[in-house]
């Protein structure tokens, strides 16, 4: 039956990518922007489901099993509140997009500074930093694969197969494609969650009676500052302010800023954005917080995994099944969208640039679609080693993108950027990033903020001294 289950789901996918296909192509737009023709819903859908992701599914119940409903109110709140960087930023990008042909960041970044090394070194930090992204979708896919059959598929194995159908159907469609099947898998995703929590909370007793038993054994968990106190006002203000720059920054969800059919259906899919954090976040961390009940002590990596983990524990295999091919869905929604937008960026903004030769449309999309499939397979290696975990994958991933928004607000806002400032802003914000990874700087510089604010402050700062009002 589980078997059945996915093949269906995977049916169904597919079937999405020959829509895609039928549409005839005819200009890079066509198949990199879907014709720039998206509207409320659509566009709505496919920021969301390529947002929400493993990040979401996993890395949300596993902080709530760590940290408690602390994580929500950060999560939610700080995503919300980004639906308001999506206006600013997007609606800049579809205008400038709209007036000049812009396909992808770098672009716009060349179009209005005339600077190559900086549209370069823009464009290949989002490409670094959105690769273990990538890779977070893979390692949460291989987890729900292998815990969903039971182990018959192992994790490297169901890393091996999610990756390759996921090039098959984005070779074959394009953005066409992905924001069709998006769409769908948007809804399976939050329509299953919801499911996941009703089911859950009846096998406990009840939603209220679930969370007093957790609160008895962590009574932490429902406090506001998260167990151990892991969420001081300065980590508040962090975290808070992260979500809010970071979010619009990633390629896959910048080139959906280009598009929209308009300006209004750009900003009522932002509304939209802003206020569906609010319901869904609470989902996935409520089951790690019940996770507590079921499964106390989990530690490392085990932790990521308390939501199939419960899923399979309290309701029926049938049900477990479901749930987590919409956890699939999730995972996938957001590998398509990255694997097209950063196959698109290698194209346009390295290949095609430098090549000697005039590059047509079918060549470009070859050598696109080429690209999509080197990226997924580069992303599955990362996969084979992963990160402590997924929250920390993510993190590293966020941090890296969130040092390109005041670059991005320069860039669209202000008459005249100065390259020089934005190239040395982004090349110091990366080298202190890595410096308190590795730990060759101290925490102790950051002064109880999360060492992310210190690189976008500098960010900030270096860059605006080389601006002018537009």
């Amino acid at each position: 039956m589980i078997y059945i289950i996915l093949v269906v789901y995977l049916g169904i996918t597919f079937g999405g990518s020959l829509f895609g296909a039928k549409i005839k192509e005819a200009t890079p737009e066509s198949y990199f922007l879907a014709n720039r023709n998206l509207k409320t819903f659509a566009l709505f859908f496919t920021i969301l489901a390529t947002n929400f992701s493993a990040f979401y599914f996993l890395g949300f119940a596993g902080e709530g099993y760590r940290i408690g409903f602390a994580h929500y109110i950060i999560m939610s709140l700080g995503t919300a509140l980004a639906g308001g960087t999506i206006i600013i930023i997007g609606s800049r990008v579809w205008q400038l997009g709209k007036e000049h042909g812009y396909i992808t960041p770098s672009e716009l970044v060349y179009g209005e500074t005339g600077s190559r090394p900086l549209a370069m070194l823009f464009s290949g930090v989002m490409i670094v930093f959105t690769l273990p992204y990538l890779a977070l979708q893979i390692v949460g896919g291989g987890y729900i694969l292998e815990n969903l059959t039971d182990g018959d598929l192992s994790y490297s194995l169901a890393v091996v197969l999610l990756t390759v159908f996921t090039i098959i159907y984005v070779i074959i469609g394009g953005m066409t494609s992905v924001a069709k099947t998006d769409m769908k898998q948007g809804l399976i995703v939050f329509i299953f969650m919801t499911l996941g929590v009703i089911l859950i909370g009846h096998d406990l007793g009840g939603i209220t009676t679930a969370n007093v038993k957790a609160a008895e054994l962590v009574p932490e968990l429902f406090s506001q500052n998260g167990t151990n106190s892991f969420y001081s006002p300065k980590e508040w203000f962090s975290w808070i302010i992260f979500w809010i720059i970071a979010i619009p920054m990633f390629p896959q969800l910048f080139m959906r800023f280009y598009i929209a059919k308009d300006l209004k259906n750009l900003r009522q899919s932002a509304i939209l954005y802003a206020l569906a954090p609010l319901f869904i976040s609470i989902l996935p961390v409520m089951i790690g917080v019940w996770g507590h009940i079921s499964f106390p002590g989990l530690e490392g990596n085990e932790i990521d995994q308390i939501m199939p983990l419960m899923l399979k524990k309290h309701t029926t295999e049938v049900f477990a099944a479901i749930i987590m091919t919409g956890a699939i869905a999730a995972f996938m929604s957001t590998l398509d969208s990255q694997l097209l937008a950063l196959s698109t960026m290698f194209t346009r903004d390295f290949y095609v640039p430098y090549s000697k030769k005039v590059i047509d449309f079918k060549k470009e999309v070859l050598i696109g679609r080429v690209i999509v499939g080197l990226l997924a397979v580069f992303g599955m290696f990362i996969a084979f080693n992963p990160f402590d975990s997924i929250f920390d994958m993510g993190k590293m991933s966020f941090s890296g993108i969130a040092i390109l928004f005041p670059i991005g607000l320069a860039v669209t806002r202000f008459k005249i950027v100065k390259p020089l400032f934005s190239i040395v802003a982004i090349i110091l914000a990366i080298i202190l990033l890595f410096a308190f990874h590795y730990g060759w700087i101290s925490l102790s510089w950051a002064f109880g903020f999360e060492p992310f604010i210190l690189l976008i402050v500098v960010s900030f700062v270096i860059t605006f001294i080389g601006v002018r009002k537009r």
